[in-house]
């Protein structure tokens, strides 16, 4: 077993982390690298992303676009679960871990942005907020302490808020005449706006959590 530990692990549900079990078993025995899980999270977040993207011309997309956001969750647990099974953890492993993350949710909120449901510039902060909010949770790791996961909107929630909207579209576009404006703003824009608060609660809960943690250090 390698001796690397990580610093911080994200909080997972069991219920989730059991889906991942007999996955997790058969890349050990297979040596599949855990580099390679992280990748295809990225695949996932594309393939996502595609669908949002082709959406509008292909409504039914919308299914199947929130199916690859989970996806792309799930392999964002396996590779770390894969990586401690396997005494497979290390530095490096926790670079590669997160930077598929950051690209993934970049990805799928450009797809959301260019899909024609809604107004690509939320659909670009949405993407910025998300990143911001994950840059600032590395805080708590960068002091030497523990980063911070905290926060209303956090990357699984980002991912439940899109395919609230996305379905909430769909069943706009085919059984309410096409309509999918609330107040002037489709539902695609409002589920942006969600997000953009969101994150911005979440990277204030976050600061504060990390600066009495280092005026708590200080002391």
């Amino acid at each position: 077993m390698a001796d690397y530990e990580p610093i911080s692990r994200r909080p997972i549900a069991a219920v989730f982390r059991r889906t991942a079990k007999a996955a997790t078993r058969f890349c050990v025995r297979w040596g599949i690298h855990p580099d390679a899980i992280s990748y295809l999270s990225i695949l996932a977040a594309l393939v996502a992303a595609f669908c949002f993207w082709q959406s509008h011309t292909a409504p039914w997309l919308l299914i199947t676009a929130p199916m690859f956001c989970y996806l792309r969750l799930w392999f964002n647990m396996l590779d770390g679960m894969v990586a401690l099974a396997a005494g497979k953890a290390t530095a490096r492993g926790e670079i590669l871990n997160d930077l598929p993350d950051r690209i993934s949710d970049i990805v799928i909120f450009v797809g959301v942005a260019h899909s024609g449901w809604m107004n690509p510039i939320l659909g670009y902060w949405a993407a910025i907020s998300a990143v911001l909010t994950a840059y600032v949770g590395i805080f708590g790791q960068v002091i030497g302490g523990e980063r911070e996961f905290s926060g209303w909107m956090s990357k699984p929630w980002r991912m439940v808020a899109l395919h609230i909207g996305a379905w909430t579209t769909l069943a706009c576009w085919w059984w309410n005449d096409q309509s999918i404006r609330f107040q002037s703003l489709t539902i695609f824009d409002w589920t942006c706006i969600v997000v953009i608060g969101g994150c911005v609660q979440t990277i204030a809960a976050r600061l504060k959590r990390i600066m009495a943690a280092l005026e708590r250090r200080t002391k």
